[in-house]
């Protein structure tokens, strides 16, 4: 045992691996209890029935597995809780936003992270390549730019623009100008003094570097795709090798969606010209639904890719763009000059025909960006109860109720996340055919 906390919190260490997250290590040491409870527990329960399998036959093997394993995941959202004053409570609200953002770096638990590639530009420095781990957490500045939870910095001035500088600690200050405004800014401490911190641009305010890194989001997309060609491409060439032959495997299990999707949704509602978009749109509900489902894995990060504006953003242009470039005459005339319609009106209905016509793809994004996000918080929120009520390991009994109530109402939040996994994909890909239907319908004229 080796002391690790001020507040004489002593955990296990393996090597050079703490075994617990940060958090449960500061007040006191009850979460050290509950994972060598459940070392003991599990061993000799392995040790009577010899195999896995036959030791969760047993139902009270399965339902304590079933609570460590939410104990685990909550060890792993608990890893970058902040250091709490004597006196001061737990806010969720910092941790939950962490969580579901998007992030330079895939971090998995603890101090435990996947590096992933950063590339950075600024005009009056040029390119920067590096990996993430190259920061070592926030406690390097690498030629200037300071990574603070797994989002990128760049310094104004003091740290070097070439080369390694170490950091002490990045805050967050907040202060109220004259007008009585909150404003809030970044902070490098190191050992030549303070250094204040900029974000990468955006397209809502340009700043003085471009972050171009693979993200979190990115890569969970990329992984994505990689696991829909896998399975895909396979099927594809059993219906050329297997043609007039009844599905096997995993071609049976997708062809239930696929004849769903084509015959009930995208075939009535986009018409005669339905497969002209049918690989479009299968291949948007597909995709939705796999980043979805990844969406709910507790082990991976719970990578929150749908709940990423931008991800929401860059489906509904691409679906605005496909309406807008299948839109026949008839389309575009009953939305600058409707047919049949005096004149005064026809001007007065033109603007708001071409309003419409970017609330649709704004309210695709809203609706799956909104979503998804609300379940991921509700989610989070839950199982915040057990610090709260435990107060980060100080009331064991109110962790214990906390507990009790996170276990139970996860379980069922999870199980309508997976429900909106599928009816989000579905809806996204219903309001898509009906904009790409409206779009090439042809219309008759009386």
């Amino acid at each position: 045992m080796n002391a690790y906390h001020p507040n004489k919190a002593k955990v296990l260490h393996f090597g050079s691996f703490r075994c617990l997250p940060k958090t449960l290590q500061k007040q006191g040491n009850t979460a050290t209890k509950m994972y060598i409870f459940a070392a003991i527990y599990g061993s000799v329960s392995f040790t009577k029935r010899k195999s896995i399998s036959e030791m969760l036959k047993n139902q009270l093997n399965r339902l304590f597995f079933c609570v460590f394993a939410l104990f685990v995941s909550v060890s792993a959202f608990a890893g970058d809780t902040p250091d709490l004053k004597p006196g001061e409570t737990y806010n969720p609200t910092p941790d939950i936003l962490h969580h579901i953002a998007d992030a330079n770096e895939y971090h998995l638990f603890g101090d435990v992270s996947i590096p992933l590639p950063v590339i950075l530009y600024a005009p009056d420095q040029g390119f920067t390549f590096t990996m993430s781990n190259a920061f070592h957490h926030g406690e390097n500045s690498v030629d200037g730019y300071v990574m603070y939870h797994g989002k990128v910095y760049r310094a104004e001035k003091g740290l070097s623009k070439d080369g390694k500088v170490d950091i002490k600690k990045v805050e967050k200050r907040e202060y109220y100008d004259a007008d009585s405004v909150l404003h809030s800014e970044m902070i490098a401490i190191h050992e030549g003094g303070e250094t204040k911190l900029e974000s990468s641009s955006t397209l809502m305010s340009f700043t003085s570097f471009y972050d171009f890194s693979i993200s979190k989001i990115v890569a969970i997309m990329l992984i994505v795709l990689v696991v829909m060609a896998v399975l895909f491409i396979p099927i594809a060439r059993k219906y050329k090798s297997r043609d007039g032959k009844a599905p096997t495997g995993v071609q049976n299990l997708f062809e239930v969606f696929v004849v769903f999707m084509t015959d009930e949704v995208i075939k009535p509602i986009v018409g005669p010209r339905y497969m002209k978009f049918l690989p479009f749109l299968l291949t948007l509900f597909f995709f939705i639904l796999f980043c979805n489902l990844f969406g709910l894995i507790p082990f991976i990060g719970n990578p929150n890719v749908s709940g990423n504006i931008a991800f929401t953003l860059a489906l509904a242009t691409i679906v605005f763009l496909v309406v807008s470039f299948s839109g026949n005459l008839d389309y575009w005339k009953h939305i600058f000059w409707m047919p049949d319609v005096p004149v005064p009106m026809k001007i007065f209905l033109a603007p708001i025909e071409v309003i419409g016509m970017f609330a649709k793809p704004f309210s695709l994004m809203i609706r799956l960006f909104a979503n998804i996000t609300a379940g991921h918080i509700v989610i989070l929120s839950l199982v915040s109860l057990i610090f709260i009520f435990g107060q980060l390991g100080e009331s064991i009994g109110g962790a214990s109720v906390g507990a009790v109530l996170a276990v139970l109402f996860v379980i069922f939040m999870n199980i309508v996340e997976l429900l909106v996994a599928f009816l989000q994909a579905f809806i996204f890909v219903v309001l898509a055919s009906l904009y790409i239907g409206s779009a090439v319908e042809e219309h008759a004229h009386h």
